[in-house]
């Protein structure tokens, strides 16, 4: 039987939300998450059979529409460097929402690295974002744009950490020095794309010598017909 329709389902996943970033995944409760959700928690083992299934549905709410935006900044039919740009400018103008899913997720990171929840968290992001960076950078490398000789994996946190890291911390503490004096996000996508591709550009080809026959063929003259 398919489960009725309602707004129960993202009422809970907002007032989960509220609450795991008020008091941590493992602290909120989910009897006050019913109550803040004006259900009880029977609805919410409905929905979601564990607490790990809710934490994965309160990031996927968000996360899945910020994937199909950076694969079409990143899977369009132009230059490795714009597609870039785009894609860090669109985490620039990542929503509130958006914002909020990220500080849940540095937080299981730096808190509880080794959990199941975050390796499943993080089986999601290598079929969602990773998959769609690596992709991008290997087209770049095979189009001739980007230095094929760095490993893909070096490539792509160097991405992160030239392009997209800036973006998101301007936008979760912009407002804290020095964070504060990052520019917007289309200025700063320019100036990290500029930076990054000083490090992973392809290097121009060396000129090929012409084979010694040919230039010795080049060196000799014609000979003088006989008078």
């Amino acid at each position: 039987m398919g489960r009725p329709r309602s707004d129960i389902e993202p009422r809970i996943l907002h007032a989960a939300r509220r609450r795991f970033l008020a008091e941590g995944v493992d602290g909120a409760s989910l009897r006050t998450i019913a109550s803040d959700a004006k259900t009880n928690v029977g609805m919410i083992f409905y929905y979601f059979p564990t607490k790990d299934d809710l934490f994965l549905a309160v990031v996927e709410e968000v996360y899945g529409k910020l994937v199909l935006d950076l694969s079409t900044e990143l899977e369009g039919e132009r230059p490795a460097a714009e597609r870039l740009h785009g894609a860090f400018a669109r985490l620039g103008r990542a929503t509130d929402d958006e914002v909020e899913v990220i500080r849940l997720i540095l937080r299981e990171a730096l808190l509880v690295p080794t959990s199941p929840r975050f390796s499943r968290l993080m089986a999601r992001f290598r079929e969602g974002h990773l998959a769609v960076v690596l992709r991008s950078l290997a087209r770049g490398v095979e189009e001739g744009e980007l230095d094929g000789s760095v490993p893909l994996p070096l490539l792509m946190m160097t991405t992160f950490a030239m392009g997209a890291l800036p973006q998101i911390l301007r936008r979760v503490a912009g407002h804290e020095p020095p964070f504060s004096l990052l520019p917007p996000p289309e200025p700063l996508a320019t100036i990290a794309v500029g930076l990054l591709f000083r490090g992973i550009a392809a290097r121009e080809a060396p000129r090929r010598q012409a084979p010694k026959a040919t230039r010795a063929k080049k060196r000799t003259k014609p000979k003088r017909a006989a008078s």
